[in-house]
């Protein structure tokens, strides 16, 4: 069997690459829709409430009710690409995305918009699953980082979008009743586009080889390879399909009843899990709630939102760049580290800064700021991404599902009982709360996840079955070999080509 290091490798650039982009962006308008409709309650709330009579009860069932439903949306959405394919699956999420817009716009009463709310979730669940396995499973394994990571920079494009948005409405039209649909019914937009664009795309390779659709998946495989790379490639995938379809598929019986299967189903909820309990989306949903508790006014609270927006989406921009150049676990590690001290900061800067005192909103602030970017650097991006690749292909779709229906499920949680958090135990408390478990957090990546850089999808499929990948240094060793024997046969083809073209 071919491996890894064994693949003729890709050129930089090249009709191949650019093909794969094109790809990457069509495809990047389900994380802009899974962004804008995430953040766009954070300014709409407000008027929301005022115009529909919402109480605090249910401005949390209006906020969460999206939430849960992604939990839901993330479980079915990985079987149903598993299932009818992931190009698929994809034009029918841009489909509710758009029926949830409408439903939300044109809603007479809380009944109606928490029922466009739940739309919008299941196609925001569904398209946190799909986006990213789709994109992975196109990408050549050397660039696979960087471009299934380009769905969660478009995730924080899409917050920006919706707090930028929000901010210049609210500040400009915010005197105008049922201004806020006007800020939800943008969301329309891009869910066409989603629609049109992947009309157009081609469907996964992996999974139309898995479904005995080789000639398709070759001609798909040529489009975003080289035909040397494409036809080894093809290899590869057609002997590992050979032992992992039919009766060897795995579903969700399956899972509990196979040790491997169910240890990385483990890990992979232990990652969405721990991901969501950094409290990332607490700010993104009730940014504006955070900082009036900080000590800003309401009009300035919504202004100063935009800041956190911002930096995301430049922590977005670094984490791509070192998506193929950092392992995993050093990024987790790191970003679990940034996060857990600045909880601290929080917490200790808002119990010595007293209230009323005009540095106290300030301070708290850049310290938020600063937490959004180290996790947004560290961890956001590198989580999806990870969760992409970690799980063996017969189970991929049922894996990533699992693991976001609980990581979903401890955001919906978050989102429903976080204001209620705030003003049980206040800012102190709660970011208190979540330092203690990012220590856990921490200890837990540092025992428990494998390392998913620079190696194959089969390749990471043979190392989670046979528990290699678990063995930490054998398995980035053994890596780091199969790394520099390729550059070495990439630097010897290049001076042999460097040396007929001096000849001729």
């Amino acid at each position: 069997m071919i491996k890894d290091n064994d693949l003729p490798t890709m050129p930089v650039k090249g009709p191949h690459r650019k093909r794969i982009g094109v790809i990457s962006i069509v495809a990047c308008f389900g994380g802009l829709l899974f962004g804008y409709d995430t953040g766009v309650i954070n300014g709409a709330l407000n008027p929301m409430s005022s115009e529909l009579g919402l109480t605090a009860l249910s401005e949390g069932v209006v906020t969460s009710s999206l939430v849960f439903a992604a939990a839901i949306g993330a479980l079915f959405g990985g079987r149903l690409s598993d299932a009818v394919g992931r190009r698929s699956t994809i034009i029918v999420l841009s489909v509710l995305f758009f029926v949830g817009t409408l439903l939300c716009v044109f809603t007479p009463g809380v009944a109606v918009l928490v029922a466009g709310r739940i739309c919008l979730g299941l196609a925001v669940g569904g398209a946190s699953i799909t986006v990213p396995v789709y994109l992975s499973e196109l990408a050549p394994f050397e660039i696979r980082g960087s471009l299934s990571g380009r769905n969660e920079l478009a995730i924080v494009t899409g917050q920006l979008a919706a707090f930028v948005i929000n901010a210049v409405i609210g500040t400009v039209w915010g005197h105008i009743d049922g201004i806020w649909r006007v800020m939800l019914a943008i969301c329309a937009v891009p869910a066409v586009c989603l629609f049109i664009g992947m009309l157009r795309m081609p469907e996964s390779p992996r999974w139309l080889i898995e479904h005995g659709r080789n000639d398709e998946a070759l001609q798909v495989l040529k489009s975003v390879r080289t035909e040397d790379r494409a036809v080894a490639e093809m290899q590869i995938i057609e002997d590992l399909a050979k032992d992992t379809t039919g009766e060897n598929r795995v579903g969700f019986r399956a899972v509990f009843t196979s040790k491997w299967a169910l240890r990385i189903v483990l890990v992979g909820i232990g990652v969405a899990v721990a991901q969501q309990l950094t409290g990332i989306n607490s700010i993104m949903y009730y940014g504006q709630t955070v900082l009036i508790e900080s000590g800003f006014a309401s009009n300035a609270a919504l202004i100063a939102n935009i800041a956190p927006g911002i930096v995301a989406v430049v922590g977005g921009c670094f984490a791509l760049y070192m998506m193929d150049k950092v392992d995993r676990r050093k990024t987790f590690t790191i970003g679990l580290s940034l996060t857990t001290l600045f909880h601290l900061l929080i917490g200790i800067c808002s119990v010595a800064i007293p209230q009323g005192a005009a540095l106290r909103p300030w301070v708290l602030l850049f310290l938020i700021v600063c937490f959004v970017a180290s996790m947004q650097t560290f961890l956001n991006v590198a989580v999806w991404v990870w969760l992409a690749e970690a799980f063996p292909l017969p189970m991929r779709g049922v894996g990533t599902g699992i693991s976001q229906l609980f990581g979903w499920g401890i955001n919906g949680l978050l989102a429903l009982f976080f204001p209620s958090l705030v003003a049980g135990i206040g800012i102190t408390g709660v970011f208190f709360l979540f330092a203690g478990v990012g220590v856990l957090a921490l200890i837990f990546v540092v025992t428990q996840v494998p390392e998913t850089r620079g190696v194959s999808l089969e390749r990471m499929e043979e190392g989670v079955v046979s528990g290699q990948a678990y063995r930490f240094s054998e398995w980035r060793d053994e890596r780091d070999r199969e790394t520099a024997d390729r550059l070495a046969r990439r630097a010897s083809a290049s001076q042999e080509t460097e040396a007929v073209t001096s000849h001729d």
